[in-house]
């Protein structure tokens, strides 16, 4: 009897520990950082899930809602441009959300995700009037703060 209540003990004892570790490994993997509240489209509201994937590049997924499509915002922008900074203040452009009806639904809805080999330390985005602009404009959408 006393041998059967050790083995269960050790038995849960161990089961337990081994869940912790593995909550602990799926948890330490991933950020999600929430955006700041915007000056310019107050009504947004997003987040952003940096994991890191089997070759140690960063999976960077953008979540936004209520992102008023960018032509509303001034005639001469025509795209939304994804900015990554990274640990040594480099500023990189890594790709467009798109406003059309397949990527930004009539909720406002819209959905990004990029691999990067660099780890990025904050994620904006700004209005550009072109897509593959090499410097972001001054005036930022939608940002987190470092993290």
């Amino acid at each position: 009897m006393k041998k059967n209540t050790f083995n269960r003990f050790t038995k849960s004892l161990i089961l337990g520990v081994f869940a912790i570790m593995l909550t602990a490994t799926f948890s330490s993997c991933s950020k999600n950082i929430a955006f700041q509240t915007s000056t310019i489209v107050p009504a947004a509201r997003g987040e952003v899930k940096i994991t890191k994937d089997n070759n140690k590049n960063y999976v960077i997924n953008i979540k936004l809602e209520n992102l008023a499509e960018v032509k509303r915002l001034e005639s001469s922008k025509q795209a939304y441009v994804v900015w990554m900074e990274t640990d040594d203040s480099m500023v990189k452009n890594i790709g467009q959300i798109k406003s059309d009806s397949k990527f930004l639904s009539s909720k406002l809805k819209a959905n990004f995700e990029t691999v990067t080999p660099m780890k990025p330390t904050k994620i904006f985005i700004t209005a550009e009037k072109d897509p593959a602009v090499q410097y972001p404009d001054k005036e930022i959408i939608i940002g987190t703060r470092n993290f």
